[in-house]
């Protein structure tokens, strides 16, 4: 069903920001996580959170699981082999999971690193000399904020990956071999990756049918820092968010019980 779309989300209150940085600072997390569903203002909360603890004293880095997408001509090689569907970015098993953990542990030990950066309309990851650097710094002094749809996220039963949750698995993917890669994908690859986060925040909406007019809000403020680049329709918009259904629908159902801390949203990304 399709929802009404909300009003674009235009920060979350001071107070529950105050309240998250609290959290990761009163937890002695080095690494700490923000989950949830494409559209639920992550990179938003992240963001708030690493300019109030900067105005504090503290020194922060912010990165997203999107920065470490395989690049384009990586995911082509994986479409041609083993799925056409892998050529889109964002399901598991389209991460560069080493970079990230490689990334990752130099912030954690306060070595300089680079942060990597990935550009959605070209597709494509910047070139290394465009990515922000990051000065060492004494062990444990930083605090990371790693923003992600699917962090921690566990894979499904095989009994799951059976029926289509939707028209283009049914479609694109009728005998399941797409879905059992990337399940199997986020059961080996991510684990390790997940270990590292100390501390999860969950973000839970209502339901998965908010999250096409979620993002599609989301790529129409692309569009709008870009005007002179062509972004994505809302066809595509819909055809995007397909791809994530199935692991969306997982994290929904598994990580309420799985993070050490949910705030539940509503369908404006109001707050409970």
């Amino acid at each position: 069903m399709t929802q009404p779309e909300p009003p674009a989300p235009s920060g979350y209150p001071r107070a529950l920001v105050a309240a998250v940085l609290d959290d990761a600072l009163d937890s002695g997390a080095r690494l700490y996580g923000i989950a949830g569903l494409q559209g639920s203002g992550k990179s938003t909360l992240a963001a708030q959170v690493a300019a109030l603890a900067r105005s504090r004293g503290h020194r922060v880095a912010v990165l997203s699981i999107d920065d470490f997408y395989l690049d384009h001509d990586a995911r082509a090689l994986l479409a041609r082999d083993v799925h056409p569907l892998l050529a889109t970015r964002g399901p598991p098993g389209t991460h560069d999971v080493a970079l990230a953990g490689d990334t990752l542990d130099a912030l954690r030990e306060g070595r300089a690193t680079a942060l990597p950066r990935f550009d959605k309309i070209a597709d494509r990851r910047l070139p290394r000399d465009d990515w922000p650097r990051v000065a060492a710094a004494a062990r444990g002094e930083t605090l990371v904020i790693l923003e992600g749809w699917f962090l921690k996220t566990p894979p499904e039963s095989e009994a799951h990956l059976t029926e289509p949750v939707n028209a283009l698995e049914a479609q694109e993917d009728g005998d399941g071999t797409w879905r059992r890669w990337c399940n199997a994908a986020l059961g080996r690859d991510y684990p390790a990756l997940w270990r590292r986060i100390d501390r999860l925040l969950w973000l839970q909406a209502p339901d998965f049918d908010v999250v096409p007019g979620w993002r599609w809000q989301q790529e129409r403020a692309l569009q709008a820092a870009n005007p002179q680049r062509a972004t994505m329709t809302r066809a595509q918009v819909d055809r995007f968010v397909q791809c994530f259904e199935r692991t969306s629908r997982q994290a929904l159902r598994t990580l309420p019980a799985i993070a050490e801390r949910t705030v539940r949203l509503d369908a404006a990304r109001n707050p409970l």
